[in-house]
């Protein structure tokens, strides 16, 4: 069975949802002190939002096996776009990019697909249109981070708030050296992560494929 914990980025939301939950129930029960089947819903209701809550949260154990010659995808969900595209904000010619949409029942850690140095990271406000629109790339609330892989280059990921999401939480910082399948990241309550990859790069993923952050090999640079 995989081992399952909280992460660290749920616990101030996971402790003010249960203050509210508590406080309603307490609510309820003075001004109505005679239990009916309501004060029932009303903690079925309850506590079937505070599993949600908690459930998003969920950081369950992977193993992560690094390999400098692959792509590990960045975050859970299914891939919805696979295709050849100009990248103007970093490397202004064109690259593979490879998009998951993380819906809000999936695990929303992200990872780095490789190894290497921060070499760029940006954040830019924007709007907030459903994550699996073609314009959430560039006219949505995102950060971007490159890595600078030794042997192959610069791999881009880009996170995307999506409709739902209102919160990217980013760890990279510029200069500094990460390893494959550490937490780059997360964004809270649906959202979008876009790969920029060198056109030489071989995909093993399809569309509408679901994925695994950490686990699921997006593809090779050999």
């Amino acid at each position: 069975m995989t081992k399952m914990r909280i992460h660290r980025e749920g616990y101030k939301i996971i402790l003010v949802t249960a203050v509210i939950c508590a406080i309603l129930a307490l609510t309820a029960n003075i001004i109505f002190p005679s239990q009916t089947i309501y004060h029932y819903l009303l903690y079925t209701a309850l506590a079937v939002f505070f599993f949600i809550v908690v459930r998003f949260f969920r950081l369950p154990e992977r193993t992560i096996t690094t390999n400098s010659d692959i792509i590990l995808c960045p975050a859970d969900g299914t891939i919805v776009a696979i295709e050849e595209v100009y990248e103007p904000e970093f490397f202004k010619d064109k690259r593979r990019q490879v998009s998951i949409f993380m819906s809000p029942s999936n695990v929303h850690v992200n990872r780095y697909p490789v190894s290497g140095k921060i070499i760029y990271t940006n954040y830019w406000p924007g709007s907030f249109l459903v994550a699996w629109h073609p314009k959430s790339s560039t006219e949505n609330e995102r950060n971007t981070v490159v890595i600078d892989h030794t042997t192959y280059g610069p791999v881009m990921v880009r996170q995307i708030a999506g409709a739902l999401a209102r919160r990217i939480v980013c760890y990279s910082k510029t200069n500094e050296r990460i390893v494959q399948g550490l937490e780059l990241g997360f964004i809270k309550f649906g959202s979008r992560v876009d790969l920029f990859l060198p056109l030489t790069a071989k995909i093993n993923v399809h569309l509408e494929e679901k994925v695994q952050g950490g686990t699921t090999v997006i593809g090779s640079f050999k």
